[in-house]
């Protein structure tokens, strides 16, 4: 009896470990069957990603549904609108790009013209003026942007320099010495004291006979009570130097 029972249970422990074998097996087998779906099945195309339906509309303005005048603000929220709705179809984004880049495109071509035919403008104009007007123009030149905001400021000082000193004395030493700023810058440009002096006494003199013919005509009523005559007409000159050493060749 022992016997059997020993020999049972070696045959249902070896039948048992087939039989999980088998199991383990079958699992394998599907797990190895197994592959997994491409995701190109979920392209832009596909499902439901909804399609830009101006996409062969040729005018760029009436694909970005904006109008010819509209801002460039409206312009670029139209833009981002739109992608943001259509995100994910390949052709609509391409084809919202494509009118965007256009507009901006014409945009810029109009500028650039605009430009051009301004210069174009001046130009004609200039040589349709007088020989006088010519010659005067050969002695002006348009500096830096960053070269005149630099001078401003020096003579902006001076005038407030002036006004804040105005009740102890005259404005005699700022003048003095704007005079002098303005030769040196002169004399940086034309290579030449002597012409550089005559400019900026030039400028001295006639800055001061402007300001004395200008400022009596001035209403009282738009002056500084405590203002003198010597004050203002210095104003004037300060302005004249200003001019003369900034846009004097």
């Amino acid at each position: 009896m022992a016997s059997l029972s020993v020999a049972a249970s070696n045959f249902t422990t070896s039948f048992i470990g087939k039989k999980l074998n088998f199991r383990g097996n079958s699992k394998l087998q599907n797990f190895s069957s197994f592959r997994p779906i491409p995701r190109c099945a979920a392209t832009s195309y596909g499902g439901n990603t909804p399609k830009f339906p101006r996409v062969s509309v040729w005018d760029p303005y009436k694909r970005l549904g904006v109008t010819q005048d509209a801002s460039e603000e409206e312009i670029w929220g139209s833009r981002n609108f739109l992608l943001q709705q259509y995100a994910g179809h390949e052709r609509s984004e391409e084809s919202i790009e494509a009118a965007f880049e256009k507009i901006l495109m014409t945009s810029f071509q109009q500028r650039k013209k605009t430009k051009i035919n301004l210069k174009s403008r001046l130009k004609k104009k200039v040589e349709e003026s007088p020989p006088w007007v010519k010659n005067l123009l050969n002695f002006v030149e348009l500096p830096a942007t960053e070269v005149i905001f630099r001078r401003l400021s020096l003579f902006a000082f001076m005038s407030g320099w002036s006004i804040m000193n105005s009740g102890e004395g005259g404005p005699a030493f700022q003048v003095a010495v704007s005079l002098a700023a303005c030769i040196y810058f002169l004399n940086e440009k034309t290579k030449s004291l002597a012409r550089a002096s005559i400019y900026g006494l030039g400028a001295l003199v006639t800055g001061w006979v402007c300001g004395s013919i200008l400022v009596p005509i001035i209403p009282s009523v738009l002056l500084n009570p405590s203002w003198t005559l010597e004050l203002l007409t210095s104003l004037v000159v300060y302005v004249f130097l200003f001019l003369a050493c900034t846009f004097l060749k």
